[in-house]
């Protein structure tokens, strides 16, 4: 596996951030496994254009590791070389930022979901199409919370997204509301009751107008562990968002346990945004 400092001095994008002090139980830089392979469709963040780079995402979270002192990555896209039993004891959190089925081992799967990511201070981090990733392997869309099911918001398309806790550490950055232009998916297999929902499309605001809740960004516990998921990352610019940034550092400190976050289910606002979204399409039906 190409280690991340191999890369570093490599690359050239510029993130501008913030540090912080490193904490945890053991006062050590976690350890991060982030995994860029594509069994589809490939991202551009993620896209490799030479052999001796790494891809921007893939820069993007070296570097913010390095800024904050909170972790260090190792980058792969050989998910059946690195994503094993044995090498995911050396790590504490995993990424992903991935597309299809990847050719990881049954038993390393079984592994990871059994017992890996139900241990206190480990977790798992997807970006973007992470939920586009083993649509057909349930006690992975069950962890992740949904699946990919389209996007009629794509990456040309400005949307407007509503935070449903700005106060929280994990969405401070955003503020109340936000625009950025990113793709965005629809999910299926999506259960609002084990997860808690930080962010949704705001559809009286957004074209398409669709009369159903699209969220964006949600956490929730998986045993001891804890799981945060962001939609935004398609477009290269969002890994150089100091806002998405923010909210990944946040997450992190979330999952090595250094902040306290609520994670309990909220699947009241789904329900509650489910009616908010067919109001909003049915106005914009009317108008158009």
């Amino acid at each position: 596996m190409r280690t991340s400092w191999l890369f570093f001095l490599s690359t050239t994008l510029a993130v501008g951030l913030f540090t912080t002090s490193v904490s945890g139980e053991d006062g050590k830089p976690s350890r991060v496994l982030m995994l860029t392979q594509s069994a589809g469709f490939m991202h551009g963040s993620v896209q490799r254009k030479a052999a001796d780079k790494l891809a921007v995402a893939e820069v993007a979270m070296i570097q913010l590791g390095e800024k904050t002192g909170l972790f260090k990555v190792d980058c792969t896209q050989d998910s059946a070389a690195d994503f094993t039993k044995s090498n995911l004891q050396n790590y504490d959190i995993v990424m992903f930022y991935t597309t299809g089925s990847l050719p990881i081992a049954e038993s390393d799967r079984q592994y990871f979901f059994g017992e890996w990511l139900k241990a206190k201070g480990h977790g798992f981090l997807g970006f973007h199409s992470a939920a586009d990733t083993y649509g057909d392997y349930q006690p992975y869309w069950d962890m992740v919370g949904g699946t990919f099911n389209g996007h009629p918001w794509n990456a040309g398309n400005e949307v407007t997204i509503t935070v449903h806790e700005p106060k929280n550490p994990l969405m401070q950055s955003f503020g109340e509301e936000f625009v950025i232009r990113d793709e965005i998916y629809q999910y299926k297999n999506w259960q609002p009751e084990k997860v808690r929902v930080l962010m949704s499309l705001n559809m009286a605001k957004c074209r398409p107008s669709m009369p159903y809740h699209v969220p964006v960004a949600w956490i929730k516990e998986y045993g001891a562990g804890r799981v945060y998921f962001n939609n935004l990352g398609h477009n290269e610019t969002s890994w150089a968002d100091q806002r998405y940034l923010k909210s990944i550092t946040e997450a992190i400190r979330w999952i090595r346990g250094d902040i306290q976050i609520d994670a309990k289910p909220n699947p009241e606002l789904s329900a509650q945004q489910e009616q908010t979204a067919k109001s909003a399409a049915e106005t914009a039906g009317k108008s158009n």
